[in-house]
């Protein structure tokens, strides 16, 4: 594997977050720590880079934003719909798209994977960018591949993420985009765990949103998950809201996508986790925080390809950003600051609570 370009997740630590980004620094984190986690590789920073310099790209961004009024929405859209063509309108140079398709070939003959975009500005302590640049799932074949890796980089500039770091005092050319690219998981239900209420912030508590098929549909809001709270010493789970889950994302393997489909009757009101599943997921979250020192924001799956017992698989766990935000003493995070924060944090857990992150 081409160490420049791409790096393997059983590679990667918190010292490669400036060339993953943060949900790749996570999924290597979490990988080096023995966590299940699907297998996959990081396109870095660096492989970014090169397709700016390689076609002059940079001097266009900034041109580009240069005069954006960023109250103006159609104004900040024209000018991020401009830059997103002009970085879909050019191929990789060719020793970055090689390495991508070594790498993407070490992962098995045709793997379906997903395609997930890692800034190296996401999963600050203060800001979340989650969900503000894209993510393709069920991707297949090289060609496939490589076409989403450069779609996740165009969408660094997506209106909403242009505006957000307009109003955040983040320098745009700063914020460079890695890419994950991780085997894709079967999932037979997916959701979200944080390690403290949501609600009333309240720590003693893990909240648990669970549905069937992928996450996406929980993490989009087009469903209402099923609702699990655990008591975090006693592992005991002392609420649960069952809900109507009316639609669910599952991996066509004949159309090579995932698609969206109805869910049937039987299992539209019956609970997507066990009570057994339900601890399982608390028990992986309680082992995020603990190995991170702040709340967290766990993203999982159960993958129904894989045996019980074995088959819970960590997507992703960031730190829990709506709690820390609200502490009165802390001044606002800068996204110098907050880069090295994090840094700080993944570095020293201890000093946690001094880099603004009450809370992967």
């Amino acid at each position: 594997m081409n160490d420049l370009y791409t790096l393997d997740f059983s590679n990667i630590s918190h010292a490669d977050f400036n060339r993953v980004g943060g949900k790749c620094a996570s999924l290597g984190e979490m990988t080096q720590a023995g966590v299940a986690v699907p297998p996959g590789f990081a396109v870095t920073t660096d492989a970014y880079q090169a397709m700016l310099d390689h076609h002059g790209l940079r001097a266009e961004i900034e041109r580009a934003l240069e005069k954006v009024d960023p109250d103006n929405i159609d104004d900040v859209d024209r000018a991020a719909q401009a830059i997103r063509i002009r970085i879909r309108s050019h191929h990789m140079p060719a020793e970055v798209e090689q390495a991508i398709r070594d790498a993407y070939a070490a992962m098995g003959d045709n793997m379906p994977v997903a395609v997930r975009s890692s800034a190296t500005a996401e999963d600050l302590p203060d800001a979340s960018f989650a969900g503000q640049q894209d993510t393709y799932l069920w991707v297949r074949g090289a060609d496939e591949v490589v076409h989403h890796v450069r779609d996740c980089w165009a969408s660094l500039y997506t209106t909403r993420a242009v505006a957000y770091r307009e109003k955040n005092d983040i320098p745009q050319v700063d914020v460079l985009m890695s890419v994950g690219v991780q085997k894709m998981v079967n999932a037979r239900a997916a959701g979200v765990a944080m390690t403290l209420d949501p609600g009333t912030g309240d720590r003693t508590r893990i909240v648990i949103d669970s549905s069937w098929g992928l996450g996406e549909m929980v993490v989009s809001g087009v469903v209402t998950p099923d609702n699990f709270v655990v008591e975090k010493v006693l592992e005991e789970i002392v609420d649960r809201t069952i809900s109507d889950k009316h639609v669910e994302m599952v991996g066509d393997a004949e159309a090579g996508e995932a698609i969206e489909r109805e869910v049937e009757e039987a299992r539209r009101k019956t609970p997507s986790l066990s009570d057994a599943d339900v601890l399982a997921v608390a028990r992986l979250a309680k082992r995020l925080e603990r190995q991170n020192k702040c709340p967290q924001d766990v993203e999982w799956a159960i993958d129904a390809d894989l045996p019980d017992g074995e088959n819970l698989l960590a997507l992703q766990s960031r730190p829990e950003t709506i709690w820390s935000q609200k502490k009165a003493d802390k001044p606002k995070t800068t996204y110098a600051t907050g880069m090295l924060g994090i840094v700080n944090v993944l570095n020293n857990p201890l000093g946690a609570k001094k880099a603004g992150n009450g809370s992967l």
